[in-house]
């Protein structure tokens, strides 16, 4: 079983990376077609669990103790196969 996070920062949290890559964007003439940009980060998990429940929970133990910073990133778990 595989767990996938993306983390990504809150909404109001300023992106250094987003702005600086927006602002890269604008420069190779992608100005009209980009209205923001956000940088995250994918975490995938090769899981010993059977239990797609079980792994969830677990998943979201260790994003809430290492894997975000939730006091400034969101979070979102998939679980597959």
């Amino acid at each position: 079983m595989k767990a996938i996070v993306n983390v990504a920062l809150k909404q109001g949290v300023l992106d250094d990376q987003g702005k600086a890559t927006h602002h890269a964007l604008d420069t190779l003439g992608f100005k009209e077609i980009i209205k923001d940009v956000r940088i995250g980060k994918q975490i995938i998990l090769e899981l010993n669990s059977t239990n797609e429940e079980d792994a969830r929970a677990e998943v979201t133990k260790m994003c809430e103790k290492l894997l975000a910073n939730t006091v400034i990133e969101d979070y979102q778990i998939e679980i597959v196969g």
